[in-house]
């Protein structure tokens, strides 16, 4: 019964931390529209709030001096998130209903300065998952970045694990991350109209934000306890496989509406955000790595799966394909995911 308890309080949890960050997205997309930010710039400015239930776990978990579900959490978000999420916008894509907006790849975009993305492509062409250019030079490029310098940060004998200079050094990174996808490919600002009750609801949004952090971490460290695994696991396989469900909502309501690069991107958006600002309150507190092999293993594979996105957008196909994911590349994403299962379980689990 404990058990049941606590997986109900983790998922009212994370659902509670989730819908604080919706009502922090909307004044973030009004925003994004004032200042006449392109789609994929747009996706990393939002990302502040879509990963703000990571950012307020990993803040929970550090707070009450439990790094290792905060690391793990950290990690294994971005882990599963690749997979899960390709996948869902290829589907979703792939079966949604054609639209007077669908248009031959590689078209200028839709009415209004893209709304609806030129991969909205007739049925001869659906099987692929095609985005736009900055997918790969604003947000695919830069993640790589930001993995790279988090791996130097940590790694390293002479100052490995994290401390308090990691964490301002990751906030410059993710500063510099964010000033360049706002700058690139600038378009016309748009007229909004701000509402005192978004603003109210702003405010509702912080507080469910941090009481579902909170819980969210207190339900893990009791479901680790029964269970009998490490703290480092289980914000690896529990709490980060729970928190992307609302994720998986939301990708397949935008790209079954066009936007396909708004949804393709978000994902790295959001792991580019969790792999730089997630990390500050850890190494604010200082966290020393128990298992290296462990956080090794799972960086690998968060790297892996970084390579093989940006490879989809830029190696693979002829010019036309450029851009896009097939099917064969979301099956390798997919496949990947099942090794790495299979690497965790053999080899440190069983």
């Amino acid at each position: 019964m404990d058990v049941v308890l606590w997986i109900f309080v983790l998922l009212c949890s994370i659902l509670a931390a989730h819908w604080g960050a919706e009502q922090l997205s909307a004044p973030l997309q009004k925003l994004r529209q004032q200042w006449g930010l392109s789609e994929a710039a747009g996706a990393a400015f939002v990302a502040l709030a879509t990963a703000s239930p990571e950012i307020g776990t990993n803040t929970a978990s550090a707070v009450k001096g439990l790094g290792d579900i905060g690391l793990g959490n950290l990690l294994g978000s971005n882990i599963i998130s690749v997979p899960v999420i390709v996948l869902v916008a290829y589907v979703a894509n792939r079966t949604r209903p054609s639209s007077a907006d669908d248009v031959n790849p590689g078209e200028a975009p839709a009415r209004g300065g893209g709304a609806i993305d030129a991969i909205a492509a007739p049925p001869a062409t659906r099987h692929l998952l095609r985005l736009k250019r900055e997918a790969l030079t604003v947000q695919a490029i830069p993640y790589l970045i930001v993995i790279a310098i988090a791996a130097l940060l940590t790694l390293p004998p002479p100052w490995q694990g994290l401390q308090p200079i990691d964490g301002y050094i990751m906030l410059v990174v993710y500063g510099v991350y964010l000033v360049q996808a706002i700058l690139r490919q600038r378009q016309n600002g748009q007229a909004v109209i701000w509402k005192q009750e978004e603003v109210w609801r702003a405010i509702a949004g912080v507080l469910s934000l941090a009481i579902g952090a909170y819980f969210t971490v207190t339900a893990t460290e009791n479901l680790v306890s029964i269970i009998g695994i490490s703290e480092l696991i289980g914000g690896l396989f529990i709490t980060s496989t729970l928190s992307i469900v609302p994720e998986v909502f939301a990708t397949w309501s935008v790209a079954r509406s066009g936007q396909v690069t708004a949804a393709t991107t978000s994902v790295i958006a959001d792991n580019t955000a969790t792999m730089s600002l997630a990390l500050v309150p850890l190494a604010i507190v200082g966290l020393t790595i128990e298992d290296m092999p462990m956080f090794l293993v799972n960086l690998g594979f968060v790297t892996l799966f970084a390579m093989v996105y940006a490879a989809a957008l830029v190696v693979w196909g002829d010019e036309r394909r450029k851009y896009s994911f097939e099917l064969w590349e979301v099956g390798l994403l997919v496949g990947l995911y099942v090794v790495y299962l299979a690497v965790i379980i053999l080899g440190f689990l069983v």
